[in-house]
C-alpha cells in the first residue's frame, strides 16, 4: 500500500469515527430516504452490473437524490445521470478525490454492495443508516454497518444479487434507450456494417488465442462485414498477434469509454471476453457474444434485469478447474468460478476449450434474430 493510499484510508476511518460519535444511538432504517449513497470502487463491469440496484432504488424512491461513487474513468458514462443518479469519480489511492464525496450534505441511507470496507466511506460521508451484505472479512470492515443482509442463497447474476440490498419490487427489465449516451469527442467510425472484436481482458487467463480471433475475423469478413479490433492502451500487442498483417483497423488504446459507447452503438455485433466492454455493450444494446473462461456465465450473465437484450454467452460448462466458490471474500456454496492468477494457472485451458465453431453458432443465432441491428446514437 502506497503512502497516499494509506493516508486516504486512515483519513476516511478517522472521519468515520468522528461521524459515528456524532450520530449517536437509537437510529432506525429510514422509510422514505431523501438522499441515498451507493458506496463502492469496483471495476467497470461490476460497476455497470449495479444498474439493477440503481433502477430499483429509483423505482421505489422516485424523488430521492441518489449518489454513487465510481472509478474516475467510469464517471463519464454517467454524465447525463441515467436513472437520475449522480456519479462521483474517485480513487482510493488519491486523498484529494475524497473531497467531492465528503462535501455531500449527508445521506439518510447508504448501500455497500461489494467490499464492506467502503462502509467506512459511507460513514465518513455522513450516512445515517448503512446496509451491506454479511460475511465480509476482516471484521473491522463491518463495524459501521447498521444492517447486514445475507448474500444470495440461490444462483443469480451479480446485478440481481446487488439489487437485493434495496427493499421493494425488482426494477422493470432494462431496454436500450433507458441509459442516455454520454457526450463524446468526435472520432472516425468504421464503414458500416462492421463488427467489433474486443480482444483485451483484465487478466491473460480471459484472453482467447490469437489464431482463433484471426479465424473469426476472416469468417466475419467473408460474410460482408468490416472487422475492427478493440483493446486497451497496454494491449496493442494482443491485437498485433491477432492481425500481424494489419488487415483490419484497430482502435486499441484510442478511445475513452464514451467514444467506445459510440463505436459499439453503430456496430452490428460485438464479440468479447468476459470484461467491462461486454457489460458496456448492454447499456448500448448492441448484439453481443461474450466468451467465458474462468468467469461465471451465470454470475456475469444477463440475469433478470438484462434479459431482453441481444446476447449469447459461450462457455464450456462444467469445467473441472472452475471450482472456486469465493466472491467478494464471501464463500458462497453455489458459486463456481475461477479467480486464480497467471502464476497459479500457467495457461487458460477454459478459454482454449472454446472453439471458433461454437462462437460462430452463437453469432449465427444473434444475426438471424437481430440483422444489422446497429443503434443510432449521437
Amino acid at each position: 500500500m502506497s503512502f497516499a493510499h494509506f493516508r486516504a484510508r486512515a483519513g476516511t476511518i478517522a472521519r468515520g469515527l468522528a461521524r459515528a460519535a456524532a450520530r449517536g444511538s437509537g437510529r432506525a432504517a429510514p422509510e422514505k430516504p431523501r438522499r441515498i449513497l451507493i458506496a463502492h470502487h469496483l471495476l467497470l463491469g461490476d460497476t455497470l452490473m449495479l444498474t439493477p440496484l440503481v433502477a430499483k432504488l429509483r423505482q421505489r424512491h422516485r424523488d430521492a437524490e441518489i449518489v454513487m461513487t465510481v472509478s474516475k474513468p467510469a464517471a463519464q458514462l454517467y454524465a447525463l445521470r441515467p436513472y437520475g443518479v449522480t456519479a462521483i469519480g474517485w480513487n482510493p489511492r488519491d486523498p484529494a478525490s475524497l473531497a467531492p464525496i465528503f462535501a455531500q450534505p449527508g445521506f439518510d441511507l447508504a448501500l455497500v454492495p461489494a467490499d464492506n470496507r467502503h462502509s467506512w466511506l459511507a460513514l465518513a460521508a455522513g450516512a445515517r443508516w448503512i446496509v451491506a451484505f454479511e460475511g465480509d472479512t476482516p471484521a473491522y470492515k463491518n463495524w459501521p454497518v447498521d444492517e447486514q443482509r445475507p448474500f444470495a442463497t440461490r444462483p443469480a447474476s451479480w446485478g440481481d444479487i446487488a439489487a437485493q440490498l434495496a427493499d421493494g419490487e425488482p426494477a422493470r427489465p432494462f431496454e436500450p434507450g433507458d441509459w442516455p449516451a454520454p457526450p463524446h469527442a468526435p472520432f472516425d467510425l468504421p464503414q458500416a456494417p462492421y463488427c467489433v472484436l474486443h480482444v483485451g481482458a483484465s487478466t491473460p487467463l480471459k484472453q482467447w488465442e490469437s489464431g482463433k480471433w484471426r479465424a473469426l475475423a476472416a469468417s466475419l469478413e467473408a460474410r460482408g462485414f468490416e472487422v475492427v479490433w478493440s483493446a486497451g492502451e497496454k494491449e496493442k500487442a494482443i491485437v498485433a498477434a491477432c492481425d500481424p498483417e494489419q488487415r483490419h483497423a484497430s482502435y486499441a488504446g484510442r478511445l475513452d469509454l464514451a467514444q467506445m459507447w459510440q463505436l459499439l452503438a453503430h456496430a452490428t455485433l460485438l464479440v468479447s471476453p468476459d470484461t467491462g466492454i461486454a457489460h458496456l455493450a448492454r447499456l448500448v444494446g448492441v448484439p453481443t457474444v461474450t466468451l467465458f473462461g474462468p468467469g461465471s456465465a451465470l454470475i456475469c450473465g444477463l440475469g433478470e434485469f438484462w434479459r431482453n437484450l441481444p446476447y449469447r454467452a459461450v462457455t464450456v460448462d462444467p469445467f473441472e478447474c472452475r471450482d472456486q466458490s469465493v466472491i467478494f471474500k464471501r464463500d458462497i456454496a453455489w458459486v463456481r468460478h475461477c479467480a486464480r492468477s497467471p502464476s497459479e494457472c500457467p495457461e487458460p485451458r477454459c478459454m482454449q476449450a472454446i472453439d471458433t465453431a461454437r462462437v460462430e453458432r452463437a453469432i449465427d443465432e444473434l444475426l438471424a434474430r437481430y440483422p444489422f441491428a446497429a443503434v443510432s446514437s449521437s
